[in-house]
């Protein structure tokens, strides 16, 4: 309200500013909860809200906060490890701000806020943090190279699974396929053989059929002689090479005996006459006739 003062008896004695006042906080030691001893200070921004208690409640309001802000820092220093101070200095601040406003509102003080500024550790404790950020990064590496190898290896193997597969089954279908071009192969000769023993056993039926087949007989058989002479180097010859006459009769004196003995089995004389042009089968002939 309004005062008046008098003058010689009467003079200010207080003046507070009710604007925001920022002070530093020096430099001071704490002990985290790991026993590492550190270097901290910070920055106080603080107002004040009462005049009166400020001015009679405390005799220096900025030393006392001061004061309290420090041992506050400490004691909330004290139940961290240094990791912790590190990662949680927006936590540690908060507490800090508590603390000095239930301690201060006695004093018609408010805290608004507190800021670490820096936290200065021993030079053997950051030349062991140093160490454990290099070792976890070379951690990391080691750890993201055994990964792509392990991808490598895992794409190699199964780039090799895929090839051996596709191998394989282009080998079952190559085999599929041999098979039945095998298989068409046997049954288009077998159907060509049935066809040309049908056309020799309806020649046979014929007039002069038997002294036809009687000469390609002996040409067979003449024939037959000839090609193992070129062939191989070991031949069995009958006793009588030297007379091709008499080899021509012999071969066709053996159809006329096959068609005497086997006159009703006529159509299935094409095989007989095959296996009778066979040089060892005349030769054993000869032998046994002698």
């Amino acid at each position: 309200g309004l005062n008046f003062l008098i003058p010689i008896l009467d003079r200010i004695r207080y003046v507070q500013s009710l604007k925001e006042i920022v002070i530093n906080v020096p430099e001071q030691s704490a002990v985290s909860l790991d026993n590492v001893t550190l270097q901290i200070d910070g920055v106080l921004y603080l107002r004040i809200m009462d005049p009166y208690k400020a001015s009679y409640g405390v005799e220096d309001p900025e030393y006392a906060v001061t004061q309290l802000a420090q041992t506050t820092m400490r004691s909330e220093l004290g139940k961290l490890t240094l990791d912790k101070v590190f990662r949680e200095r927006e936590s540690l601040n908060a507490n800090i701000v508590d603390a000095i406003n239930q301690a201060s509102d006695y004093w018609g003080i408010k805290c608004l806020r507190y800021e670490i500024k820096d936290i200065h550790v021993p030079p053997k404790v950051r030349e062991a943090m140093q160490m454990q950020v290099e070792a976890e990064r070379r951690k990391r590496a080691m750890v993201l190279e055994s990964e792509g190898t392990r991808e490598s290896a895992i794409n190699v193997a199964e780039g090799q699974k895929q090839s051996q597969i596709l191998a394989s089954e282009g080998e079952k279908a190559e085999q599929i396929n041999k098979a039945a071009g095998e298989a068409n192969a046997i049954l288009a000769k077998a159907k060509a053989r049935g066809e040309a023993i049908r056309l020799v056993a309806d020649a046979l039926t014929q007039q002069h059929g038997d002294s036809a087949a009687s000469l390609s007989i002996a040409e067979q058989y003449v024939s037959a002689f000839s090609k193992l002479a070129q062939e191989s180097n070991t031949i069995l010859l009958p006793t009588n090479t030297g007379d091709v006459s008499s080899m021509v009769s012999q071969a066709m004196g053996i159809y006329s005996t096959l068609t005497k003995t086997l006159p009703q089995k006529i159509p299935s004389v094409a095989p007989a006459l095959e296996s009778q042009t066979d040089p060892k089968y005349s030769d054993t002939e000869n032998q046994t006739q002698s």
